[in-house]
């Protein structure tokens, strides 16, 4: 299992705390197994849903300029025509994805071209399926122009757990379909903008999976 490098300090920093915090059991309580067994079992347990939360697979990759592929692991929440008033000022397709802590977090890019608008929001920590959550909470809004002058806008959204949003891409970058482009760390949800001529290829409540489902046909 391939680890995300966005990982590495929280894995070390949790190791230590649990280390430290099993090596005063056992110092203050040498001779009490029951008590040693009970903070060393849900230690071992905490250490492993933290490591398969940072988890990075591999993904087969299919680039196609007329689909945008999905940007990251989880279950959609939201399909619906509505204003975005940040950076396009139009009406789109809106496509929501919701990600617990048990999916994948790494997201990726739904389609191949230049970031046009890349912008970091400080904000709240509603929950990441609460209707405001995409204009009122933490977030980051990239614009990506493909091959043929489409405009795709992705917005990571931070959770109520989530507490650091990564995001790679910078104004005037070139991406390609399907890299990696950030990571939301302890679970989130991430907004995809359409133009209306898209065809929507997922249903609400459909299981996505980043770089690989195909969200929507731009042809």
């Amino acid at each position: 299992m391939t680890i995300h490098k966005e990982g590495y300090t929280t894995l070390i920093l949790s190791a230590l705390v649990l280390f430290a915090l099993n090596w005063a059991v056992d110092h203050f309580f040498p001779t009490n197994d029951i008590i040693r067994l009970a903070v060393l079992l849900p230690s071992i347990v905490v250490f492993l849903i933290i490591l398969q939360f940072f988890r990075s697979p591999d993904r087969s990759i299919r680039r196609n300029d007329n689909q945008v592929l999905s940007p990251a692991d989880g279950k959609v929440v939201v399909i619906e025509e509505t204003q975005e008033n940040e950076v396009l000022k139009d009406r789109r397709i809106q496509v929501s994805i919701f990600m617990s802590p048990f999916n994948v977090h790494v997201n990726r890019y739904p389609v191949s071209g230049q970031v046009v608008y890349s912008r970091y929001h400080p904000g709240k920590y509603l929950v990441a399926w609460h209707p405001k959550s995409s204009e009122e909470n933490e977030r980051t809004t990239v614009v990506i122009e493909n091959g043929s002058k489409t405009n795709i806008l992705l917005r990571q959204i931070a959770g109520a757990l989530a507490r650091r949003i990564v995001c790679y891409p910078r104004l005037g970058y070139m991406v390609k379909q399907g890299e990696q482009m950030g990571f939301i760390k302890f679970g989130s949800r991430v907004d995809i903008f359409l133009p209306l001529h898209a065809r929507v290829n997922v249903s609400l409540g459909q299981k996505v999976t980043g770089g690989e489902t195909i969200i929507a046909d731009l042809s």
